[in-house]
């Protein structure tokens, strides 16, 4: 018999460890679970897709045809056309609508180490709808100083030529892509103008 107690007594311990360790399995097997699926819901594979990446709204490129809903009202189409002038999209070159933007006053400004002073007229122009337009007329002020920077920061010898023209109008296009960027987030000017330009 004294066998047979140690048996029993070793009985429930055995019965009490396998309880145990399935008490745990589950737990774990629980929180594992658990753990992927919050994962597969953040990656978005489960769940309706709720987690997917927010997308800053950045203004958009807008096709020929398509309805800018940033266009400026009452403005002949933000081409500086006459006032109800019709928009006429050519079918050829770009797939997209080009909008221009006139500074409303000419630059003038000294070059770098000359006596000579420049004075031009600039114009720049976005395929992106209409909320760039919107803020190049709000951040003119900022834009202007950067752009009489740039052009004091032109040696005399680069305006006579048409390379160093081209570079001038690349540096105004950064430079007013930088101001809108600092200001709204984002650039979307494509090209700068050149109305006139006079160094005396």
């Amino acid at each position: 018999m004294s066998k047979d107690k140690p048996e029993t007594e070793d009985a429930p311990k055995k019965g009490k460890s396998p309880m145990m360790m399935i008490l745990i399995t589950a737990v774990l097997m629980l929180a594992v679970g658990g753990g992927g699926a919050f994962a597969l819901v953040k990656m978005g594979v489960i769940g309706g897709g709720e987690a997917k990446t927010h997308e800053p709204d950045l203004p958009k490129l807008i096709k020929k045809g398509e309805e800018d809903p940033y266009a400026p009202k009452g403005e002949g189409g933000g081409h500086g056309g006459e006032e109800g002038a019709k928009e006429v999209e050519g079918e050829g070159g770009s797939p997209y609508k080009t909008t221009y933007f006139n500074f409303k006053d000419d630059f003038t400004s000294n070059l770098k180490e000359s006596t000579a002073l420049i004075q031009v007229s600039v114009a720049c122009s976005t395929r992106r709808d209409g909320r760039v337009i919107m803020w190049l007329k709000k951040h003119e002020l900022a834009m202007r100083s950067e752009i009489l920077a740039v052009l004091a920061d032109t040696p005399e010898e680069e305006i006579h030529s048409i390379e160093g023209k081209e570079k001038m109008r690349k540096r105004l296009t950064a430079a007013i892509n930088h101001v809108l960027t600092e200001e709204e987030g984002f650039g979307g000017v494509d090209n700068v103008y050149f109305k006139s330009l006079i160094v005396q």
